[in-house]
């Protein structure tokens, strides 16, 4: 479905009689809370928003996760989604990672005076469907507008928290000799996209960002193999290169990685040969990494298959004694070479 198919049938914009976002008098400026009023409040609408306090109040049992991240992307528009989505998308994963089932989100905004409300409308909508998707409620939030030249059309920060899966036991404390590593998809696929559009780059087909929620997916397998699953990541910024050797260094094992089995898309890594990018260190944000006891590799892979965003499942290696705190890779034509953290500045502006 496109942005717009979604913008015309599923969320008419509010009649409004300004056509960009101004700056007001401070955080309770007219313009902004007639925006708030007419726009935020009304969309997302749900029992614990609806108060319009200061803070959200609710009861959760058990043991808690939370997680916040803030999203800058440029652009804020990209193949495949936009930075409303991925506001969303990336805190639930975020959670999801911690063993976690999302529950409920906080949502700020800093606007870039100027913003057209038909784009502060579509993210919001987007923000809206994410949400729905992943089950979760936005219940409080703020938004604060800057003047012209002070931010970069929209910036968005998402707070979460989740109740941890009962069969859950994430850490890297729990990796194991021979414990297999797993990706859930097509690497590299959406800092690619990201940068596609900003180097203005063709291809035959459309390169679209992975964007997704992962809860769902995770809960299905934590249901499944519980306390067998033993850390799972989401190769953000920095790709998978930087999160193997993080897990590698809080272990104290070696990892070796085969470059057979690691999947990409095919436009995706001719992409990276032009931009002089390796697949491996690129942002991702709709896969996650995750490691397992030997035993139920096989089937956690055909378990994860069966979800839209694990079809391209696959054992990429195995946590091994050798080479303490090294990421090794055999590559297509059976050499060998350390995988080192990221040497340099990260791709900027890419989630």
């Amino acid at each position: 479905m496109t942005r717009n198919t979604i913008l015309n049938l599923s969320c008419p914009m509010p009649t409004l009689d300004f056509d960009v976002i101004t700056l007001g008098h401070g955080s309770g400026g007219v313009l902004t809370n007639r925006l708030l009023e007419s726009g935020v409040f009304s969309l997302l609408k749900n029992p614990l928003l609806d108060t319009h306090h200061d803070g959200a109040v609710f009861e959760l049992s058990g043991n808690l996760a939370f997680s916040t991240d803030s999203y800058v992307i440029s652009p804020v528009f990209f193949p495949g989604g936009n930075i409303g989505e991925l506001a969303v998308n990336g805190t639930v994963n975020d959670l999801a990672m911690c063993g976690a089932i999302p529950r409920y989100l906080s949502l700020s905004f800093i606007i870039e005076e100027g913003l057209p409300i038909s784009e502060f409308w579509e993210i919001l909508v987007s923000i809206k469907n994410s949400a729905e998707c992943a089950d979760v409620q936005i219940v409080t939030g703020d938004t604060k507008v800057v003047e012209k030249g002070k931010g970069d059309k929209i910036f968005i920060n998402t707070s979460g928290i989740g109740q941890v899966h009962p069969k859950a036991h994430i850490s890297s404390k729990n990796i194991k000799v021979g414990d297999k590593i797993i990706v859930s998809g097509n690497v590299a696929t959406h800092g690619i996209a990201i940068m596609s559009v900003r180097e203005g780059l063709d291809f035959e087909t459309t390169i679209i960002s992975d964007t997704t929620n992962l809860n769902h997916t995770v809960k299905a397998l934590l249901d499944d193999f519980g306390a067998d699953i033993h850390l799972l990541r989401d190769p953000t910024r920095g790709g998978v290169a930087t999160v193997l050797n993080e897990i590698a260094k809080d272990c104290g094992f070696g990892i070796n990685i085969s470059q057979n089995q690691i999947p990409v898309l095919e436009q995706v890594f001719g992409a990276c040969e032009i931009l002089g990018l390796d697949p491996l260190y690129v942002a991702n944000e709709g896969i996650f990494m995750a490691i397992v006891a030997a035993e139920i590799a096989d089937n956690f892979v055909k378990k994860l298959s069966e979800f839209d965003n694990g079809t391209d499942a696959a054992i990429i290696g195995e946590v091994v004694l050798e080479h303490p705190k090294q990421v090794i890779l055999t590559s297509k034509i059976g050499g060998k070479r350390v995988v080192n953290m990221l040497v340099g500045e990260q791709l900027p502006r890419i989630c």
